[in-house]
């Protein structure tokens, strides 16, 4: 039977589903997939149209509203919404260290987590529709940053499911290899360092006095995880957001305390570093994120640590050499090297894994430009001009290859513009979709 809640202005419903591992193999293995159905007060009992959020990742679990809040406070005005826990994430059978090591070894790690990208994701949200809404009942999607990756695969692999399909900062390259997205994403990164110094110039020496110190000595994280210098310029993540800049400062204010043989980094700061860095709480976060990007049609679909090569052609991002001269220490963006699988306890028993699933060339492909390019479903997307994760090239030649897309391009937002707008972001694409924007 299913549980439902009360929060303030929603009632929600949760649901779980048996679905295959393999979607080629319908009888064999199953898993279980987790979502929430969220709807507002009083309108529990309304024929509303549905629709599906698809988060961003991967390996992210859909949010947990604590009421009628952020972007469903838009969304609940037209919809019944389903916050669908992607497989493998929060109360969906879960892959993490611990539930992975049941599963044998590294190879057989590997060969599990390969069904679960973009394309696994789509054709379980199909089975979900035809169970919760009927065969011939379509919904809308709203997919944010990878989410909008899978609702692109949605696009290709089922379009007939759905009515229409906002996506926000989630346009993909369809043709981009994992080369090209760094390459890319570098530069980006770079500006983004500019735009935090200029703002904060008093972090250049703070980021150069911390740097120095865990290049000479590393730190212990609380969880044992070790703070590299190199793991110190992966807070650039924090970069890409719309709170970003001002958090990383705030966290660096707080970096040093006096201890009995002198200043030493302070346990706010290493909790601070820890949270923000630790994959614990998402792993296939780093586990997955280049396989993303793998295509056979694409530079024969392999990754094969593709940000870990890329930066050499960046040298700015080289800490050491940075603090022998007067050049500030850049901070990195969304990039996974395999010297994380090492420093961070929640990755260190998936290194292998890891290393064959980057190994791995054999990626089907995501997206169909043929079909997309006779696409009937309306489509339109928030497309934030200064996003760090999201190639803005990349994602305005997706919009020209996806017929009928609309593409709102805007500056007004980070990439989490959809989750700090207080709604306005998807307020904006469904008047859109209407015609009316």
């Amino acid at each position: 039977m299913s549980t439902i809640s009360r929060l303030p202005g929603v009632v929600t419903t949760d649901h779980v589903f048996q679905l295959p591992l393999d979607h080629a193999a319908p009888q064999g293995e199953q898993i279980e997939v987790y979502a929430r159905e969220v709807v507002a007060t009083g309108r529990e009992r309304d024929d509303l149209p549905w629709l599906l959020f698809l988060q961003g990742g991967p390996g992210g679990k859909a949010a947990r509203p604590l009421g009628r809040d952020s972007w469903l406070e838009r969304a609940l005005d037209d919809y019944r919404v389903l916050l669908l826990d992607q497989r493998g994430t929060g109360r969906s059978t879960p892959a993490t260290r611990q539930t992975l090591a049941r599963r044998g070894g590294p190879q057989e790690q590997a060969d599990y987590l390969a069904h679960f990208r973009a394309d696994s994701i789509v054709r379980d949200a199909e089975l979900i529709r035809e169970r919760l809404l009927g065969a011939d009942r379509r919904w809308s999607v709203l997919g944010q940053s990878f989410g909008g990756f899978c609702t692109l695969t949605y696009l290709s692999i089922a379009p007939e499911g759905l009515t229409e399909a906002f996506i926000t900062g989630g346009l993909s390259g369809l043709g981009s290899s994992a080369d090209d997205v760094y390459r890319a994403a570098y530069p980006r990164v770079v500006r983004k360092n500019e735009d935090h110094y200029a703002r904060f110039p008093q972090d250049v020496q703070a980021v150069r006095r911390i740097a120095a110190h865990l290049a000479d000595s590393p730190a212990t994280l609380p969880d044992g995880g070790l703070l590299t210098v190199e793991a110190f310029q992966l807070l650039g993540l924090l970069l890409g957001g719309g709170n970003g800049s001002g958090t990383l400062h705030y966290l660096l204010e707080e970096a040093w305390v006096e201890g009995s043989a002198g200043p030493e980094l302070s346990d706010t700061f290493l909790a601070g570093a820890q949270a923000q860095l630790s994959f614990a709480g998402g792993p296939l976060y780093a586990v997955l994120h280049e396989s993303i990007y793998g295509q056979r049609s694409v530079d024969q679909g392999g990754t094969a640590w593709a940000a870990e090569r890329v930066r050499k052609e960046f040298p700015q991002f080289d800490a050491r050499a940075a603090l022998e001269s007067d050049a500030p220490v850049l901070f990195t963006g969304e990039m996974i090297y395999p010297w994380m699988f090492d420093t961070d306890p929640a990755l260190r028993p998936l290194k292998e894994t890891a290393d064959l699933l980057a190994a791995r060339t054999d990626w089907p492909d995501l997206y169909d430009r043929a079909r997309l390019a006779a696409n009937t479903v309306p489509v339109v997307a928030a497309v934030y001009h200064d996003d760090m994760y999201v190639d803005t090239a990349d994602s305005l030649e997706t919009a020209r290859a996806v017929r009928g897309l609309r593409a709102w391009i805007t500056n007004e937002w980070e990439h989490d513009g959809l989750r700090l707008s207080g709604g306005k972001v998807l307020d904006r694409l469904i008047r859109m979709a209407r015609g009316e924007a």
